[in-house]
């Protein structure tokens, strides 16, 4: 939208959660419709199906596809509207079109020395037609594309004006708590709200499909309110689940035959003739999202009207969510937008969203569902776990022969495998397990956790045949130059030859996912108690071509220590059917205090874009895990990452 004072709005069309695709996605509208990045604006799109991301056949944000599915449409529409304004000046002038170009908002006549101004315009260019050929810029021209800019939305996040989901205050807010089962799967089977209502502030105390909610003026009365509820739970089948039983069951499982969903060569005929035969289980826990701003969602709801504010990763369920439990059609249900306090997948699930319309709807007063950090903790969808079974085998001459891997687990665990390496005979087998625990996307979804499975073997593989690790991958890479050249790189920052003291090691990693690849090498130390310090990382990436490069560099920072939290610290533990982590004390994260030197390298080109947002998960458990072995001949292979539980 080209406004009267030449500032332009820009609707965004993705949710924002610290990814910078506010910034990104204006600099691509920027470039093309030769505006300065200063006179641009951006709103956030409302639910609707022109914003429907074609990549993911939805209105969301996730897989790494913001800048991607957005980088045809948005730089066509900038052209559009450029060459449209250019045309109008034209005729305004009475000039050809081709006598004229545009500079900085402003369409420029050289000979006769005249300049109209985009906002002086409107009138001529809204009776045209949209051009039927729209020729995007050459990237020699590009102003702003590939090149670091200031992101636009920190200065209101700085200044505390930037609004998130739990600062939405429409006139009238009241604030409810739920009281859910601590148990997954259980029922609700009665309530005793006496106490609970005599708590001042407390307005009404009612069940809904999740639990019992309780609506106050305030969230400290909501709370105080919950507090005091008697309820009686049906804790159903899962009351006995636990952390050990689920193990068990995932070995179990792995007698099983699976699915083959990759096969070369013969693993059977390789294994009799091969000199070397290694065989390991790889383990990955349950992982809750944590996102530092816990589930939130405000609803209204009347009898012709629903309006739900909320950070979401995915508009187009939320209003869809909506619909259902109103009964109202789409034109009818409003989803207002609002910045992501952290996102990583679990704001694209809707029982939060369900929970708030479900509340609005015992009133008309607008209703804010507020969690808190506990609720946060034990009611997600978190990542799975997964049991990775490993054959690998080397030839007489120390080449790799076979690579068998079997991975139990649910569905999402059992997704994101990439074995890039040139090994004749490879059998990759799914055996679907599921004991029960909700689970859902998490950052870099199945990559997070198979990523660490694929790149610890084929460095137990590379020590088995006596070989350097960085050596050993790019001979067995020589195939993908995209993979070599970001180890390659990866490995010169961090001086992989060098020399370490004691109890010091580095580690390699290199993985393919949301159609960047990235690799890490990280340098450990361990102290005296035996803990793991990562002391550095060094992180090439090769994403094709790059919209804001300081915005590359600041996702895969923080998809490093979202990695590293996880594999340090990361695990949801089950007993009797519950979560029993309640909070960042016993599930803690990377702090400033424990965060390695980073460095980054990013190895632009003018291939298709890559995601960029998850690609810096994957690699760094594996470099760690890595690291470790190299400074301790200790191979750990369960996450989170420990020498003192046995879990080599």
């Amino acid at each position: 939208r080209v406004h009267r004072d030449n500032t332009v709005t820009i609707v965004i069309d993705r949710s924002e959660m610290g990814q910078g695709v506010v910034t990104s996605l204006a600099m691509l509208v920027a470039d093309e419709l030769d505006v300065d990045l200063d006179r641009v604006r951006t709103v956030f799109a409302p639910a609707a199906p022109a914003y429907v991301n074609a990549m993911i056949k939805t209105q969301g944000t996730g897989g790494s596809t913001s800048n991607r599915g957005a980088w045809q449409p948005l730089r066509r529409a900038g052209a559009g509207a450029r060459e449209m304004l250019l045309r109008a000046a034209a005729q305004v002038w009475g000039v050809d079109p081709e006598e004229c170009h545009t500079k900085h908002g402003t369409v420029v006549h050289p000979p006769s020395n005249r300049t109209l101004v985009y906002g002086a315009l409107i009138d001529q260019v809204a009776g045209q037609c949209a051009p039927k050929k729209i020729a995007t810029k050459s990237p020699d021209t590009w102003r702003y594309i590939g090149k670091s800019v200031a992101r636009l939305e920190i200065p209101g996040m700085v200044r505390g004006e930037t609004i998130y989901g739990l600062d939405i205050l429409p006139p009238g807010r009241l604030v409810a708590m739920v009281a859910r089962c601590p148990v997954f799967g259980g029922k609700l089977v009665d309530y005793d709200a006496a106490a609970a209502r005599a708590v001042t502030g407390v307005l009404d105390v009612f069940a809904i499909d999740s639990g019992v909610a309780v609506v106050a003026e305030d969230f400290w009365s909501a709370q105080r309110g919950r507090d005091a509820l008697a309820v009686t739970w049906d804790e159903g089948a899962n009351a006995t689940l636990d952390s050990a039983g689920i193990r068990r069951r995932f070995k179990q499982a792995l007698t099983r035959a699976g699915k083959i969903v990759r096969k070369a060569g013969s693993v059977k005929h390789a294994l009799k003739r091969a000199a070397h035969i290694l065989e390991v289980t790889y383990e990955t826990p349950y992982l809750a999202h944590a996102p530092l701003e816990p589930m939130n969602c405000t609803a209204q709801v009347r009898s012709d009207r629903c309006d739900v504010w909320i950070g979401t990763q995915a508009q187009g369920d939320t209003q869809q969510t909506g619909m259902q439990l109103t009964g109202l059609p789409a034109e009818a249900v409003h989803v207002h937008s609002t910045y992501l306090g952290g996102g990583f997948g679990r704001r694209w699930e809707q029982d939060f969203v369900a929970e708030a319309v479900n509340v609005a709807q015992h009133g008309d007063r607008p209703v804010q569902v507020a969690w808190t950090r506990q609720d946060d903790m034990q009611h997600d969808y978190y990542r799975p776990a997964n049991l990775t079974q490993l054959t690998g085998a080397l030839d007489a001459d120390k080449k790799p022969l076979v690579w068998r891997q079997r991975i139990v687990g649910p569905e999402l665990a059992l997704e994101g495998i990439d074995i890039p390496y040139a090994i004749a005979n490879l059998v990759e087998e799914y055996i679907h397990d599921d004991p029960g625990i909700p689970t859902g996307p998490w950052r870099s979804v199945g990559t997070s956790q198979n990523a660490f499975v694929v790149e610890g073997f084929i460095d137990e593989l590379a020590h088995a045949a006596g070989r350097d690790p960085l050596a050993f991958r790019c001979e067995l890479l020589a195939h993908s130059p995209r993979h070599v050249a970001v180890l390659r790189r990866a490995a010169a920052m961090a001086h992989w030859d060098s020399p370490l003291p004691a109890r010091h090691g580095r580690g390699i990693a290199v993985y393919r996912a949301f159609g960047s690849w990235t690799a890490q090498v990280a340098e450990v130390a361990l102290t005296t108690d035996g803990a793991i310090r990562v002391k550095r990382v060094t992180c090439a990436i090769d994403c094709g071509t790059v919209i804001n490069p300081d915005t590359v560099a600041a996702q895969l920072e923080g998809g490093i220590l979202f990695g590293l939290s996880a594999a340090l610290y990361g695990e949801i533990t089950i007993e009797r059917g519950r979560v029993q982590q309640r909070s960042f004390e016993d599930y803690p994260i990377v702090t400033l205090a424990n965060t390695p030197e980073i460095k980054i390298a990013i190895l632009a080109n003018g291939e298709p874009l890559g995601g960029v947002g998850e690609p810096g998960v994957p690699p760094i458990a594996p470099a760690v895990a890595n690291a470790v072995f190299a400074a301790t001949g200790k191979r750990l292979r369960r996450l989170p990452l420990r020498l003192t539980d046995g879990n080599d």
